[in-house]
């Protein structure tokens, strides 16, 4: 197989929840476990820290990954889902996997995995650890995919673990409350592992507090830090640079060499230094044109503020989801004086258009229906005006159309 054979086989035949939803999640990690016995156990053999939470999981990996690169450190770097590349999800000091590595692993381990009916999820975890072990990275950055306790990354004994916030966001897979959802999250909480808790809510307050002490691990919420200044835009973004800062503390504590330079460059040079997008990225002004991939309650919350203490003489808006987010609730926080533009992404789980209007048209937002993102963005720079933002979100899969 060639890379693009590798990929169709990858995206074709192996489930994958980006595309099929919940009928691609598995509730175990049985398979990961078989994977890295077949692989010689190559999460074992380098350091990691591991990050779960409802949003801001990839900006703080990313933030960390940045600071460590900037202090000499071979940094490992596993987020998903990708934008626009599949290799995203695998990088070290923020180059892509190889093409050859891809398709050499899927080569070499395909009758294996096969045979055990993997996940594609499953399936590139697989391939990061690999690739980590073999690359001989000093550490690696593990983000979860969704939830914590059956995540087919929880395998690994981490430095540290670090839970961002928590918020309702795959309530069909994690449960429909708060607290059943942080129940999930804290299972990445490790015995004598110290986690960081980026966010203090009192519906968590006690769960994180009860499972921590069971596991003999050091608690630390994230606290205010000094001002620093990132290339990651975005309000938000303070919390998570919070969350950040407090994790590299503990890692100083641990005998990782970071000094405040390295601190300080690395927020500065957190695209460059790793390749990141859709975080209230701008992809370019007159009109100003901005996307984000927040897609849920807390998320979308979070962009209407930044949208409130944003300048522009008109707000458009291109909106599409998917249909398994609590579209009610979302709606109900969107700005109403902004023009929308309706849209769905190319992928099964997308929310229809026209449904995503009729649905829209009950919170009073007003637009119209496209057929697909790229027309709906340019619909919207043809009705824009110099001086107009157009902000372009809803899903990751919208702002993959746009990157």
């Amino acid at each position: 197989m060639n890379y693009q054979q590798t990929l169709d086989y990858l995206f074709g035949r192996l489930p994958i929840y980006q595309r099929i939803g919940a009928a691609a999640y598995k509730a175990d990690i049985g398979n990961i476990i078989n994977a890295v016995k077949h692989l010689e156990n190559p999460h074992t053999q380098f350091k990691s820290i591991h990050i779960a939470g409802t949003n801001g999981k990839g900006s703080t990996a990313h933030m960390l990954a940045s600071i460590l690169q900037e202090s000499g450190i071979k940094v490992g770097l596993y987020t998903s889902p990708h934008l626009k590349d599949f290799r995203e999800r695998i990088k070290i000091n923020g180059e892509l996997i190889a093409k050859k590595q891809v398709v050499t692993f899927v080569k070499e381990n395909l009758i294996f995995f096969e045979k055990m009916e993997f996940s594609f999820f499953e399936f590139t975890v697989s391939m990061a650890f690999d690739y980590f072990a073999k690359q001989k990275v000093d550490i690696a950055i593990i983000e979860t995919g969704l939830g914590g306790r059956l995540d087919s990354t929880n395998i690994i004994n981490p430095e540290l673990a670090i839970i961002t916030n928590i918020s309702l966001d795959h309530t069909n897979l994690l449960g429909n409350t708060i607290e059943k959802i942080a129940k999930e999250k804290a299972g990445i909480i490790k015995n004598e592992t110290p986690v960081i808790i980026g966010r203090r809510q009192k519906e968590t307050t006690s769960i994180f507090k009860n499972i921590a002490k069971e596991k003999n691990a050091n608690l630390i919420y994230a606290s205010t830090q000094k001002c620093y200044a990132s290339d990651l835009k975005g309000e938000y973004q303070k919390e998570n640079i919070n969350t950040v800062i407090t994790a590299i503390k503990q890692l100083q504590k641990q005998g990782w060499a970071i000094t405040e330079d390295y601190i300080e460059h690395g927020l500065l040079k957190t695209v460059a230094n790793t390749q990141l997008l859709g975080r209230w990225q701008t992809l370019s002004s007159n009109p100003q044109i901005i996307c984000d991939t927040a897609h849920n309650e807390d998320g979308i919350k979070e962009i209407t503020k930044q949208l409130s203490n944003s300048k522009y003489e008109q707000l458009h808006i291109v909106f599409g989801t998917v249909d398994d987010k609590n579209l009610d609730t979302i709606l109900t926080y969107l700005p109403k004086n902004a023009k929308y533009y309706f849209c769905n992404a190319n992928i099964l789980r997308a929310m229809k258009a026209v449904d995503l209007k009729q649905k829209s048209d009950k919170h009073q937002l007003k637009g119209r229906i496209f057929p697909s993102v790229r027309e709906a963005l340019k619909c919207a720079k043809i009705n824009a005006n110099p001086n107009d933002l157009i902000f372009v979100g809803g899903s990751t899969f919208v702002v993959a159309e746009v990157v």
